[in-house]
Order: structure tokens, then sequence, then C-alpha cells
């Protein structure tokens, strides 16, 4: 890890109501005592595609590279960037069974926003307890809400 980069916890959460349905995706970037609250929501999607746009968005926030841990409760996520993907991209963004990769544009993204920064991937158990898993859960929440009003 770079001594020079600055360490930041980041908490991702997606919701869907209905899957698919109106959802919401949230993040809390901590960094030392400062935290960011970032939300968000789209019409008509699904709990992936927001557990995908929570780590996006909250990666696109940094303004600089950083030594990033994101705690997510989405093994899809997780499984995804951490397992899945190289096979993907060695395959053209065709899974094992040849088949095109689901969410693929936002699996693009991530990769891209992935890039810059030097990340430690955790999951959490959702709805446990964790409370930064709890606040982006409230985030994500917050991000369908506002799509309701």
């Amino acid at each position: 890890m770079d001594k020079r980069m600055d360490t930041i916890q980041i908490y991702t959460d997606g919701a869907c109501k209905g899957n698919p349905g109106p959802g919401g995706w949230g993040a809390l970037l901590v960094a030392g005592a400062n935290e960011k609250e970032l939300y968000g929501g789209q019409a008509n999607t699904t709990n992936n595609r927001m557990e995908l746009m929570a780590v996006i968005e909250a990666l696109a926030a940094l303004k600089r590279p950083c030594h990033v841990v994101i705690h997510t409760d989405s093994q899809y996520v997780l499984k995804g960037i951490t397992e899945w993907m190289p096979g993907w991209k060695a395959k053209g963004w065709k899974t094992a069974a040849r088949a095109p990769v689901k969410n693929v544009d936002l699996w693009q993204a991530l990769d891209a926003a992935t890039a810059k920064h030097q990340i430690e991937w955790r999951w959490v158990k959702g709805h446990s307890g964790h409370a930064g898993n709890e606040r982006a859960d409230l985030l994500a929440n917050r991000g369908v809400d506002n799509l309701e009003q």
C-alpha cells in the first residue's frame, strides 16, 4: 500500500422495490473524521444494478487515487469484481457459457472506476447491525423514496 495515499472506507448498498422495479443505491464514504453520504435511484432497474451503481458512484466521488476499503453486502459485486471479471474480460465480456455478461455496461464502468485506486474488497452480512452497512442501506432506500415523491 502506498503510504502517501489517503485511506477511504466506503460502505455501499442497493435497494429495489420489485426486481425489476424502482431502485436506489447508497454509499457512505469515511476518511478519518470526515463522512460523505451519496445516494440516487432509477425508475426501472434491478437490485444487482443498484449494488453496482453504489460502488461506481462512490469511486467517482474520489478526487485523487486512494487506498479504498469497500464494504459491500453483495456477493454479486464482490465475486464479480474479484473472481469472475478476469475471465469475462479474457472472453470478450462473455460468461463461461459464452453468454453475454449481464449488466456489462456497469461492470465495465466499475472496472474503469477501480483502475486508479488500491482497493480492498470486504463482504459484510447485510441487515446484521453493521453500522456502515445499515447507513448505506438507509441511503439506498432514500434513493428509492426520492423517486416516488
